[in-house]
């Protein structure tokens, strides 16, 4: 009996038992009610079984969604949730109920995407749909799906791409302004009508609505969008498209009582303005006698010409550049180099017989002014047009700048703007480059030149000439330590046929650096600001806007399994390749990684860009 006793197992270690099996059998395979909503999804899908599965054979009773991995069905990662389901080009020709699978609660809260395109499908989008809060995609373009759209759709606070183009959807469009995640909208060639809502156009990148039968003014689109998303509807008006709508009556009833208020009180109007003007004659009959009294004292006092430095005066062409003053420029550098007036003109003829009193007494405009320094165009007296790049308080000795302006003239490359002159002073440094008409990247890229087609092989070609030319400098320069050490969109300048332009190169020391650093860890800072670049190329956004970091933004939409969200609607429209988009991102990605070690040289960057280029061009 205490034998019997002994041997026995406490009942406290099989209830643990019991709960492990339970809790590892539920977290490795999908419920049996989630398969079998998912089997009668697909039934109806292909007919009751009429149509040719093909590769969707593998759904079947016998096996899990999951860990058997059934076509099309992607799970969580602990394979007991459906994710993603991807139906596209199936050959589907049955009819689409949503609510078998919304109408599940454990397909309800995991199920974020949903991909029915280019398939020959009919029936209508339930109401159960908004069930599935998850829902973040939802595409059922190129089928035959009719009736009216659900309220209820509005629901769906998390949707960011609904694409239901190319089918028979009639009715009015649910108010989606209030789903502020909303990017991609896209409901062209249906039979949809009534007034369109107020959508968030701002935060839209693809908006399509285009043939159907649409009524009334086109909400404010902020220019976001062309007539090609509004063409097709007869009854629409208003921009972007060409014919405007009618006044309506409340309208023409608000011009008449305006016109008969102007009418009451244009001759109050007219004595106020008598008055005021003789006011204002008192007024200048007064400055007038006061300033022949000044006249005649600046008379009587002996004339001083100095210098003036207005930098506040962005607009127009100064009396002379720089303000610097004769006394500055006579006194000898400390450091031992040349007089500080003298012009050091390199082997540049574009610039020969230059001088420095020439520069002095040259009109000069600020263009541009930064953390390093002031950037002015100047118009020498030969009407040649330069740009002078002002730099104060750099702490380097005029001979070592002597040195590093020389060494670097000896690094020609195509692609990066040689400097064609220089001074150094105590005080500042100048120098002189051949100006750009076309301005910067930053521009054409954030939307304040408009009148060049920034297509997505133009894109490339310019990250591509650009990690050439990164590449070759730091090659050349890699004994020397001599990086760009502030590269940015801004100082990518484009010339006359439109091709980069590096400009400022080594203008920027790199600070606080051991002498026993390795030559390659010099150049990682331009990695990530070409890494950078490339995310300005890629999403067509701003380094940092409200602040929200483009690096931080774009690596947390990855992480989400998001990726395509982040690149310019520009490209998107183009039809750009994904494949191709995406190895860039990637790229950019390797280039922007925390861990300067981490990062690619600008050799191994070029390479892969370069291999991607001729991928394009073989497919173009």
């Amino acid at each position: 009996m205490a034998s019997s006793t002994k041997n026995r197992i406490p009942i406290w270690v099989v209830i643990i038992f019991f709960s492990l099996f339970l809790l590892l059998h539920t977290t490795t395979s999908v419920e049996d009610e989630v398969k079998k909503s998912l089997l009668n999804f697909l039934s109806k899908l292909s007919n009751n079984g009429t149509t040719q599965l093909g590769s969707l054979s593998s759904w079947n009773t016998t096996s899990d969604p999951c860990n058997d991995h059934w076509s099309g069905v992607v799970c969580g990662t602990k394979n007991s949730v459906i994710k993603k389901l991807y139906l596209n080009s199936s050959k589907l020709e049955g009819e689409l109920d949503i609510g078998i699978l919304c109408g599940v609660a454990p397909i309800a809260a995991s199920l974020g995407v949903v991909h029915l395109e280019y398939n020959n499908i009919h029936g209508v989008i339930s109401t159960q749909i908004s069930s599935c809060k998850q829902l973040t995609h939802f595409h059922v373009t190129r089928n035959k799906l009719s009736g009216s759209l659900p309220a209820s759709l509005v629901m769906l606070n998390n949707l960011i791409q609904f694409d239901i183009s190319n089918n028979r959807f009639s009715g009015s469009l649910p108010d989606f302004s209030s789903i502020s995640g909303l990017q991609v909208f896209l409901a062209e060639n249906n039979q949809l009508g009534g007034e369109i809502p107020r959508f968030d156009f701002s935060n839209l990148k693809l908006f399509n609505v285009s043939n159907n039968n649409f009524t009334g003014s086109i909400p404010d689109v902020h220019g976001h969008f062309t007539a090609n998303s509004f063409i097709g509807n007869p009854y629409l008006c208003g921009d972007p498209l060409p014919n405007e709508c009618p006044p309506s009556q409340s309208n023409t009833l608000s011009e008449k009582s305006k016109d008969s208020y102007k009418s009451s009180v244009t001759m109050f109007v007219g004595y106020i303005v008598l008055g005021l003007i003789g006011i204002a004659l008192i007024i200048f009959m007064l400055c007038k006698r006061n300033k022949r009294k000044k006249d005649k004292v600046n008379n009587a006092l002996p004339k001083k010409v100095v210098a003036v430095d207005n930098d506040g005066d962005d607009s127009m062409y100064k009396s002379s550049f720089g303000g610097l003053t004769k006394s500055e420029t006579s006194a000898d550098d400390q450091s031992g180099f040349v007089s500080s007036s003298v012009l050091v003109v390199l082997t540049s003829p574009e610039v020969n017989g230059l001088k420095f009193e020439d520069l002095l007494r040259a009109p000069a405009e600020m263009i541009g002014r930064g953390k390093s320094g002031s950037l002015y165009k100047v118009l020498l007296g030969n009407n040649q047009i330069v740009a002078v790049k002002r730099i104060k308080d750099w702490d380097i000795s005029s001979h070592e700048f002597k040195q590093r302006m020389q060494r670097l003239d000896k690094v020609k490359h195509p692609n990066v703007l040689p400097t064609l002159a220089f001074y150094s002073s105590k005080q500042e440094k100048l120098l002189v480059y051949e100006f750009q008409q076309n301005g910067n990247l930053f521009k054409f890229l954030h939307g304040t030149n408009m009148d060049y087609a920034f297509d997505w092989a133009t894109r490339l070609e310019i990250a591509a000439n650009i990690a050439e030319a990164l590449a070759f400098m730091h090659q050349e320069l890699k004994d020397d330590k001599i990086a760009h050490g502030n590269l940015k969109s801004s100082n990518i300048l484009l010339n006359k046929n439109m091709e980069p332009c590096i400009s400022e190169y080594g203008l920027m020391r790199v600070e606080n650096s051991s002498p026993s650093k390795s030559s390659n860890a010099f150049f990682k800072d331009d990695v990530y600001g070409f890494g950078v670049i490339l995310l300005e190329l890629l999403t067509g956004n701003l380094v940092q806007h409200n602040g929200i970091d483009l690096t931080d933004w774009v690596q947390s939409v990855v992480r989400e399994e998001w990726t395509v969200e982040v690149f310019d609607k520009a490209l998107l429209s183009e039809c750009a390749s994904i494949e191709r988009l995406v190895s860039l991102l990637q790229v950019a990605i390797q280039c922007v990684s925390r861990s300067p070690e981490a990062r690619p040289s600008m050799n191994q960057v070029a390479a892969m860009i370069n291999a991607i280029r001729e991928e394009d061009e073989k497919s173009a």
